[in-house]
């Protein structure tokens, strides 16, 4: 009988046992993790530029400050990238700078002293290469000198800086009256070296068989919105022969939206 109990009790140890270690053994399934999706970039806006328009920026800068520092270097380089990416003024740094009654008189021929041109290259740089902007200057594309005053309910002041008062146009419900101009990190700037280039809002070449005349040249244009050089039949006599079907020429084409990722056109804007 002890014998009996002994035995019965030995099993049940044993099954026990056996339980605990299956329990022990039992490993977890690995929690899922969510799989990891790319985030795609938003494309930025490309603006062309070449060694005359950052002359040009340093122009602006240098006579528009009053000769001040780079903090107000900075500003009114400001204010020349919110204009040209706003899509209300001509889309190129020289054309923003050289457009009439909007900045100092002779800014494109006057003499830039060569002390300041170490401070004046490096705004600029910070500018274009890196995508600076003056913080206080928001979505400022005026500015007159700080102490002046005007009767206008529309000059929304930002900020002084380089002896400047700086302003957006805002309307009675504070909306601003011109299109805004892109943050910088919607902006890339694109050196282009050399005088002359091909601006992106034009398709490069497509198939023609009908001659374009060509433009007279500009005399007053800049490096930048010089006319394109275009590729055309020449007028010939009657009796030469007709010009070869399909012949690559590059014809401009309408420009995009207010919202593409192109560049867009000039608005001409009355302004100060």
């Amino acid at each position: 009988m002890r014998a009996e109990i002994s035995f019965g009790k030995s099993l049940i140890g044993i099954l026990f046992v056996g339980l605990a270690a299956a329990g022990c053994t039992t490993t977890p399934k690995p929690a899922t993790t969510p799989a990891k999706t790319k985030q795609a970039q938003a494309a930025k806006v490309t603006f062309n530029y070449t060694a005359k328009d950052r002359d040009c920026l340093k122009r602006a800068m240098y006579f528009e400050s009053q000769h001040s520092d780079e903090d107000g270097y900075l500003a009114v380089g400001t204010v020349v990238m919110n204009r040209l990416t706003s899509g209300a003024y001509p889309p190129s740094i020289c054309g923003v700078v050289a457009q009439e009654r909007q900045f100092a008189p002779g800014v494109m021929t006057r003499e830039v002293k060569p002390q300041a041109e170490p401070e004046l290259a490096t705004a600029a740089d910070a500018i274009l290469l890196k995508g600076a902007r003056h913080p206080q200057v928001k979505d400022a594309m005026f500015f007159h000198t700080d102490g002046l005053k005007f009767p206008y309910d529309n000059m929304h002041y930002v900020t002084v800086a380089g002896g400047n008062a700086f302003y957006e146009k805002r309307d009675s419900n504070g909306m601003l009256e011109t299109p805004p101009p892109l943050p910088s990190y919607e902006v890339a700037m694109n050196y282009v070296p050399g005088e002359s280039m091909l601006p992106p809002q034009f398709e490069a070449l497509i198939p023609s068989a009908v001659p374009v005349p060509l433009p007279a040249p500009d005399p007053m244009a800049t490096a930048s919105t010089a006319p394109m050089q275009i590729t055309a039949p020449v007028t010939q006599p009657e009796t030469a022969p007709a010009p070869e079907p399909a012949m690559r020429i590059a014809i401009p084409t309408p420009r995009p939206a207010y919202d593409s990722v192109m560049l867009r056109g000039a608005i001409p804007v009355n302004g100060g």
